[in-house]
């Protein structure tokens, strides 16, 4: 297909932007004073019988500096809704140079529902492109999402923290699609919609790589013994609803890793993978073995034997997901104030508090006469509320 040229050209008050393409000629006038524009076609006898492709949003309309011309009416009508089109601009900058989009229509539709004008913009302002979808489409797409969630309300209330979950995909077949298919391998109404909220790209990945996973779930079930493949996939995705847009692969190898650091039986895999550890299935393995490999390094300096380093593992999984220094900086915060390593071992959740966390409540329990060396120290890992309260009574 031949190369297209742009020629503009200045007549008394008239703009002219003309397009060569394939032995067409397509030509916008454009008036400025009035805002109107029109188009005219001329083809030649060779591409009446041609097929030709043009898209409009493919044409760039540049001024000197050979930059995108926005679309002046597109920004003032943005403007009048309350969107922030300085973030929308760093979110999806080539919006604003389209020539036909949806936002009035959005704006209506997202009314009807009862979303505020505030929450519209604010939708609008970080996900720019949700201007482009049809009326046609967001309406068959809320009703496929009302097979899921409950009421027009929660769907917004969605839309508000996450609207890339709804406007990310106009595909509605392949959510359709997705929706029958999960519900048919056993998953709830429930489990979806923790799906929906937490990772809503599972419903956006073809119907096929859900299957794939699906399928090596089960397979996993069945080689451990199982004999519920239904329940054993619902569980591990309820566990770890990202699990579906991972790949088989990293899946696997996680599954083997922990199966041959940590000696399992069969019983015992089962009982990790579909609890405290199924959100470590979708973890890069490079990650996962780097990160127990530091692990076992820094408690084995502290004077720990293998069978207490896997206790520790097992009892609290999350510290696979903790970077080397993350790790070591907690355990010698912890150290340092004559907290053992057996105590450590015991209660692992007081590695949940952030360091400085850490550090401010080991202060003020020593400042209150606390012996941490002696006594509980799983009030380290307390909520606030709680832990404030318990360190009025000590003050008192």
């Amino acid at each position: 297909m031949q190369s297209l040229s742009l020629r503009q050209t200045s007549i008394k008050s008239l703009d002219y932007l003309t397009i060569m393409a394939a032995g067409n000629l397509w030509c916008m006038r454009s008036n400025f004073l009035f805002g109107s524009r029109c188009w005219m076609t001329r083809f030649s006898s060779e591409t009446v019988f041609k097929s030709v492709s043009f898209r409009l949003f493919g044409v760039k309309y540049c001024n000197a500096d050979n930059e995108p011309s926005e679309n002046e009416e597109l920004l003032n009508n943005l403007l009048t809704m309350g969107v922030d089109i300085g973030m929308a601009r760093k979110r999806q900058p080539g919006i604003f140079s389209r020539m036909i989009t949806n936002e009035q229509d959005v704006k209506m539709f997202l009314l009807s529902k009862g979303a505020s004008k505030e929450v519209i913009a604010s939708i609008i302002s970080r996900y720019p492109r949700a201007i482009t979808r049809t009326p046609e489409s967001l309406s068959k797409r809320w009703d496929l999402w009302r097979e899921i969630v409950t009421s027009d309300l929660e769907i917004v209330n969605i839309l508000e923290r996450s609207p890339e979950s709804f406007f990310r995909s106009s595909n509605n077949l392949n959510l359709e699609n997705n929706i029958k298919f999960l519900y048919s391998v056993g998953l709830t109404r429930k489990c979806l919609c923790r799906l929906l909220t937490s990772a809503p790209r599972t419903f956006s990945n073809s119907l096929d790589l859900n299957k794939q996973m699906v399928e090596f779930l089960q397979a996993v079930c069945r080689s451990l013994g199982h004999n519920d493949p239904t329940d054993f996939v619902r569980k591990i995705i309820f566990k770890n609803p990202f699990i579906l847009i991972q790949s088989t692969k990293r899946v696997k190898a996680n599954v083997e890793f922990l199966q041959s650091s940590f000696s399992l039986n069969s019983e015992e895999l089962l009982g990790l993978i579909c609890g405290p550890g199924a959100e470590i299935l979708d973890l890069s393995n490079d990650c996962v073995r780097r990160n127990y490999a530091n692990v076992k390094e820094k408690l084995f300096s502290l004077g720990c034997i293998e069978e207490e380093v896997q206790k520790f593992v097992l009892s609290y999984p999350d510290v696979i997901f903790f970077a080397e220094k993350k790790f070591n900086d907690k355990i010698d915060c912890l150290i340092e104030e004559n907290i053992s390593i057996s105590q450590i071992i015991e209660n692992p959740r007081v590695l949940d508090s952030s360091l400085s966390t850490l550090k401010s409540r080991i202060k003020e329990l020593v400042n209150a006469g606390y012996n941490l060396s002696t006594l509980n120290i799983t009030l380290l890992s307390w909520s606030k509320k709680r832990f404030e309260a318990k360190l009025t009574k000590l003050n008192r």
